[in-house]
């Protein structure tokens, strides 16, 4: 399988940078071989808040993501609030409120993020537009 650059983000505020070729939206864990030791960890899906899906880990700290911008085919627009107070917004074509989470691809195309899996329960408030 591919191996895909993730950052997973924890409930708890803790990041863990590294690779995974295992991640599945319907399975309850997934393992990533670390960034910066090449350590294989297990990761509960539970204990997480997303996992971003990123184009590089070190990302473009100075940019500052577009919000407005329409991107035909890739599912409706939707704003997800966590409870860490952040809110992402994109489009997604697999939200279902029964599902343990959904992928958001990022209303910019510039974005360092491809997608992202965001685990329902880590969110305050989801609105699709």
């Amino acid at each position: 399988m591919i191996e895909q650059r993730v950052v997973s983000h924890f409930m708890d505020g803790r990041i863990l940078k590294g690779v995974t070729s295992d991640f599945f939206p319907n399975r309850p864990a997934f393992h990533m071989r670390l960034a910066d030791s090449g350590e294989r960890v297990r990761i509960d899906v539970d204990e997480l808040k997303g996992v971003f899906f990123v184009k590089d880990f070190e990302g473009r700290p100075d940019y500052s993501e577009r919000q407005d911008i329409e991107r035909r085919g890739y599912g409706r627009r939707i704003s997800v609030s966590f409870v860490d107070n952040e809110t992402i917004v994109g489009h997604t074509q697999g939200y279902s409120p029964d599902r343990r989470g959904f992928f958001v691809a990022p209303a910019d195309p510039e974005s360092n993020n491809d997608r992202i899996f965001v685990v329902k329960s880590a969110t305050t408030d989801i609105t699709l537009h």
